[in-house]
């Protein structure tokens, strides 16, 4: 009689980590007892990107964590740490990978999400195209500057928020009458979200004011306040924020934002603003030199929670009640 070969087998999950996230994928990998594995990255000196993964990654589910954001040393721009994703997702691909999911804390490009202008590209829908050119089987990211974003892809999107993480870490060290402050139309559903999970009121920045100042709608003289945005680039629209607020003679300014992407330059400009603190995450390193009014809440623990459920075949939703969207 011909033997049966067995049906079942262990998976395994195998972490690597790009450039752009290096120390985020190590604690991850703590937190979920697993090693990041060990691939060779290189950029050459004509600046092509080369990848080689030095163990075998047949038959697992393989977890790339690599951010789309320039290294702090320059070595590697968000361009470069793009080509090096969409390289690694395919070597594992190559290479008889089960799954190979893209961890992707901060997704670049996301800003680029329709047209503006006319001949314009879409860029956001661009980089998942590429993504999905290489057969990427999953995406796993965190808060996308607008969600619709998830529908550029055909392949299940995880999108998780670390609102939650965020809010807890602020909420002991905010007075009970604090109000949330959106700074523009566009963040009003995210500062929604947030004032809801402290239980503050919510005010919002109107930047089509008749004088070109921002108009404050709300209640926050004498109030401690706090900004909520996504991300913080360049600084100017936590600046003029800081400006109107106060203006309106406001007790303090904070100001909380997922992404610290932090561009040549911002960093001063936030210093100068006077915040009680600004709050980020580490979905992007932050550069030599950061103050220590800048504080961090790592996304650590909520990434490998969903990355084992994913894993395990588990609800990531449950992991937020639905609220991941």
């Amino acid at each position: 009689m011909p033997t049966h070969l067995p049906l079942d087998y262990d998976k395994r999950l195998m972490l690597f980590p790009g450039r752009s996230s290096t120390a985020l994928a190590d604690a991850i990998g703590r937190r979920l007892g697993v090693e990041a594995g060990h691939v060779d990255l290189q950029t050459y000196a004509n600046g092509e990107v080369y990848c080689r993964y030095e163990e075998s990654v047949r038959g697992a589910d393989v977890f790339i964590v690599q951010s789309l954001a320039g290294t702090r040393d320059g070595e590697m721009s968000i361009n470069d740490a793009l080509m090096e994703l969409v390289l690694m997702v395919d070597a594992a691909v190559g290479a008889s990978a089960h799954r190979v999911i893209a961890v992707i804390p901060w997704f670049g490009y996301s800003r680029q999400d329709m047209k503006s202008r006319l001949r314009e590209p879409i860029s956001a829908r661009a980089v998942a195209r590429m993504l999905e050119s290489v057969r990427v089987s999953r995406v796993l990211t965190v808060d996308l500057h607008t969600g619709q974003a998830q529908g550029f892809f055909r392949v299940p999107v995880d999108h998780m928020t670390a609102l939650h993480s965020l809010a807890s870490d602020l909420h002991e060290r905010l007075p009970a009458d604090a109000v949330v402050v959106a700074p523009d139309a566009g963040r009003v559903k995210l500062a929604k979200k947030f004032s809801t999970y402290l239980g503050a009121e919510l005010a919002i920045l109107d930047p089509e004011a008749p004088d070109r100042r921002h108009r404050v709608i709300g209640e926050v003289g004498g109030r401690a306040t706090v900004v909520v945005d996504d991300i913080v680039d360049t600084g100017r629209t936590l600046e003029a924020a800081v400006r109107a607020l106060r203006d309106a003679d406001v007790a303090s300014v904070s100001a909380v934002a997922t992404h610290p992407i932090l561009s040549a330059g911002t960093l001063d400009r936030v210093a100068r603003l006077g915040l009680e603190e600004l709050l980020v995450t580490d979905t992007v390193p932050l550069p030599p030199g950061t103050p220590d009014t800048v504080r961090v809440v790592s996304c650590a623990d909520l990434l490998a929670d969903t990355i084992h459920r994913i894993f395990t075949d588990d609800s990531v939703s449950e992991a937020f009640g639905g609220d991941n969207l």
